[in-house]
């Protein structure tokens, strides 16, 4: 099995397998657990090989979905990865330019939404203040 993300010195090689239509993913050998996890939220379902100690992971967009979709679905993972730091390399025949354009909108629009941050209560002292001492001159 080839290994596109080792051959090119990429962290992700997105597309389409030789001699099938199937939409593959290629981490390098030994790429880091969270770049496997951030692939899998962005909806590819990742392969192993052999299956009891891998050597060689891949992802792939699930084959259920129509062509179009899985090239959508393979386009709208390319901002968020490398948002996230990663170098990624998608083939022509993969790549949706209105797909990704929405993508990035969405991810802008969603980093310039402030996080709902609930407000800490207002500090109650656990002993009343004494009251102030009063001087008589």
């Amino acid at each position: 099995m080839a290994n596109l993300a080792d051959e090119y010195g990429t962290d992700v090689e997105i597309y389409i397998r030789a001699l099938t239509t199937t939409i593959h993913a290629d981490t390098p050998t030994g790429a880091p657990a969270g770049l496997h996890g951030l692939l899998e939220q962005l909806g590819l379902e990742r392969h192993e090989y052999p299956a009891d100690t891998p050597i060689y992971i891949w992802h792939t967009v699930p084959e259920h979905l129509a062509a179009d979709e899985q090239k959508r679905l393979a386009t709208r993972a390319i901002p968020a990865l490398l948002l996230a730091g990663y170098e990624v390399n998608c083939a022509p025949d993969v790549f949706d330019e209105a797909t990704y354009r929405q993508a990035v909108h969405d991810l802008r629009t969603q980093a310039a939404r402030p996080a709902a941050r609930p407000q800490a209560p207002a500090a109650s002292p656990s002993h009343p203040a004494p009251a102030p001492a009063r001087r008589i001159p």
